[in-house]
């Protein structure tokens, strides 16, 4: 669904955790009735292993999302991200710090998802969920045009983004492990 209309506005697939900004989220779509315009399932309780049917339910949703909704959850980060870039479906992320261990808290506190940053990701990042209807009323606005156009954006981007982090992931093996056995 490159070139074609997506029939929803956004998506996401989740658990809502008590008092999180994920019930938060939850509330806001409900306000102004964009839950009726986005593909959304929420669940109370987190599923460690999905069924053939409520994986190819998530990758639909994906699929036929303009935006994908990615609250923080235990992490900052979290994989929701990566497989929205890999169906075109541009990543809405939650640019908080939460209290997990991921990053030493002193240095890191403000700063969450670096790599992202740093190489350019074409997200669409906000601090606070307040700030989704204003986004989604701006995406209403735009032509299908402009849609296939940053959907190719972000394929390219995610592209490049993997095969990034793979020369850096092999270049430091090859400098830790096998630069040390040659002496």
């Amino acid at each position: 669904m490159l070139h074609n209309e997506r029939p929803y506005l956004c998506n996401f697939l989740g658990t809502i955790y008590e008092n999180s900004s994920r019930q938060a989220l939850m509330n806001i779509l409900k306000q102004d009735g964009n839950d009726k315009l986005c593909w959304v399932s929420a669940r109370e309780q987190w599923q460690p292993q999905e069924t053939n049917e409520s994986l190819k339910n998530y990758q639909d949703a994906l699929l036929q999302s303009d935006l994908t909704l990615c609250p923080v959850g235990v992490n900052t980060e979290c994989y929701r991200i990566y497989e929205a870039c890999s169906y075109g479906s541009i990543p809405v992320v939650e640019d908080v710090m939460t209290a997990g261990s991921c990053g030493n808290a002193s240095v890191y506190r403000n700063s969450p998802l670096q790599l992202l940053k740093s190489m350019d990701a074409p997200f669409i990042f906000i601090k606070n969920w307040n700030e989704l209807p204003a986004v989604l009323e701006k995406e209403k606005t735009l032509i299908l045009q402009e849609k296939v156009q940053r959907r190719k954006m972000l394929l390219h981007w995610y592209q490049h983004f993997k095969t990034e982090l793979k020369m850096r992931f092999t270049n430091i093996l090859e400098s830790s492990f096998l630069m040390n056995n040659k002496g």
